[in-house]
């Protein structure tokens, strides 16, 4: 036995690593008395727009509170009812949810060989009024969409809505369409201490509806409705020490990366981050394609080793979406979701620990 204990994530070694500030900053808010939309939420707010480029930040509850007040606003614009929304079949069940809910109809697109929505499988006859963008596992989106798709939805007025739930680090945090939901959720890049999201837009009207959906229609006098599903001055104080940080951790995410490609180039097995898309990456997962991918995440478990799934099932397989339009059983979404394995890259994780996990890798597929 090798006598290491690899988790997915690296929660409690980034815990103990900023423990004392995080706790002093607690104290602070805590005994501020000034629990909810104060200077914290504000700075974060505004360091938040300044990394993304853009002229708005609304923080919220979660990144799924981001996806449905993205869905809520635009369908205000629409003359048909219902209004169709083109989405990727692979993606985390929350980008079909907020549109759903908002009375959106959907259809199902398939994805390239990254998980990223492949645009020529759109059928031409297919009238739609938005498409939503997923960079999955942290792939840069324009990378992967040649500019005479964004010509066309820019000639046809098609809305486009970024899930960068996974991306909004990919490609210097360069934001693309008409407003773009980010998630804080633990398991993201730059992680909360439960749930929190953000929209980020340079449309004014649509940062004053988040506003007002986020605070119960109090930010314009309740004209509007919404929701309580703000970020708490807790929270977006914890998420400035960890801004402070967030460079460090993606240059130690980006060097992990590396090391599994190099590890990897010569193993029966594909890398979902490659010479291709390395550059543009977010790193929020780092994803491998295997023929055997039960017996391999089963085999990894025995040395120790925590692996995930994402997604074992594409959107149109689950219940609540079967309705709706989608790829045939050959489409390349059904291919990623039964051969991808995600493995642990974080930046606790240390050099040992790293070349356990390839060699690990190699001695299982």
């Amino acid at each position: 036995m090798s006598g290491f204990q690899i988790p997915f994530t690296g929660l409690k070694r980034q815990y103990r690593n900023l423990r004392e500030e995080i706790l002093d900053t607690a104290d602070q808010v805590l005994s501020s008395g000034q629990l909810m939309n104060g200077p914290h939420t504000q700075a974060f707010e505004a360091w938040l727009a300044n990394k993304n480029g853009v002229n708005h930040a609304v923080t919220c509850h979660s990144g799924t509170t981001a996806l449905e007040i993205l869905a809520a606003y635009w369908i205000q614009f629409e003359n048909i009812n219902p209004p169709t929304v083109v989405l990727p079949s692979v993606s985390y069940v929350a980008t079909a949810n907020a549109f759903v809910r908002a009375g959106w109809d959907i259809y199902f697109a398939d994805v390239d060989n990254y998980g990223v929505i492949n645009p020529d499988t759109i059928p031409h006859n297919l009238s739609y009024q938005a498409i939503v963008v997923v960079g999955l596992y942290g792939a840069a989106v324009t990378h992967h969409m040649s500019v005479r798709h964004w010509q066309r939805w820019i000639k046809d007025s098609t809305l486009v809505i970024e899930d960068a739930a996974q991306h909004w680090l990919a490609a210097d945090c360069k934001r693309i369409g008409n407003g773009a939901a980010i998630s804080f959720d633990p398991m993201k890049n730059l992680a909360c201490y439960g749930n929190g999201g953000a929209v980020v837009t340079d449309v004014d009207d649509l940062a004053d509806f988040a506003k007002d959906y986020r605070d119960n229609g109090k930010h314009t006098g309740h004209r509007g409705t919404g929701s309580n599903s703000r970020m708490s001055e807790l929270d977006c104080a914890t998420m400035m020490i960890k801004a402070a940080h967030l460079d460090s951790w993606q240059a130690r995410r980006k060097y992990t990366a590396w090391e599994y490609m190099n590890g990897f180039k010569d193993a029966n097995l594909r890398c979902l981050i490659d010479d291709t898309n390395f550059h543009n990456h977010a790193f929020h997962k780092f994803v491998i394609e295997v023929d055997n991918r039960d017996t391999v995440k089963a085999r990894l478990a025995e040395r120790g080793i925590e692996t995930k799934v994402h997604y074992e099932h594409v959107l149109p397989e689950h219940s609540a979406y079967r309705q709706y339009p989608a790829p045939d059983m050959l489409g390349a979404c059904y291919s990623l979701a039964r051969r991808c394995l995600s493995l642990p890259i974080y930046p606790e994780l240390t050099e040992s620990e790293v070349e356990y996990v390839i060699q690990s890798v190699l001695d299982c597929v």
